[in-house]
């Protein structure tokens, strides 16, 4: 998917500063709160089988009730997001879960091919080929540094049996 070179204009037509980008109140947080928010609506329209602001189809008991407020860990920091919720509190939002604290992942990409051994530019050249992002070599090493303690743990971690069968180790069976 490409961002028409109009839109990204538009949006960075404030930005002066990396703050106004990666800032508290910067561009990307603002663009994450809006996509998240905008894919949950989109997964509770799935949910009850009609969009919002369109007639509830005939026979469906269970309809949208308001929104409840979330805050959530991302690579910008932490952004309270609106999460729809339904009537007969059935829905269960797929994108953030409940329960769910963290917007889970590039961290997750960028440590697991770490800890298989891939060098810096080698996994920013893997998440560019895999998911067409751009991630700068110094957020990679950022993100590492930050569980190299855990990543050197679950690498040392000895299998036993069942697990050598399985291909995971206690470690991370546990983590």
């Amino acid at each position: 998917m490409n961002i028409r070179k109009e839109l990204l204009d538009e949006m960075l037509q404030e930005c002066k500063t990396p703050p106004d980008l990666f800032g508290e109140g910067g561009i990307l947080k603002q663009l994450t709160i809006a996509l998240v928010e905008r894919a949950l609506e989109t997964e509770l329209s799935t949910h009850l089988g009609y969009k919002k602001h369109e007639s509830k189809p005939e026979g469906q008991s269970n309809s949208r009730n308001g929104h409840s407020q979330k805050k959530v860990q991302g690579d910008f920091g932490i952004a309270e997001i609106v999460v729809p919720r339904d009537r007969q509190g059935e829905f269960e939002p797929q994108l953030v879960k409940k329960g769910q604290n963290r917007l889970t992942g590039l961290d997750e990409k960028r440590i697991a091919l770490y800890a298989r051994g891939m060098s810096v530019r080698d996994i920013q050249s893997q998440l560019q080929e895999m998911y067409g992002v751009e991630v700068s070599p110094t957020l990679i090493s950022n993100v590492t540094d930050e569980v190299i303690d855990e990543v050197k743990q679950w690498q040392n971690c000895p299998l036993d049996a069942s697990s050598a069968i399985s291909g995971t180790s206690n470690y991370a069976v546990r983590g």
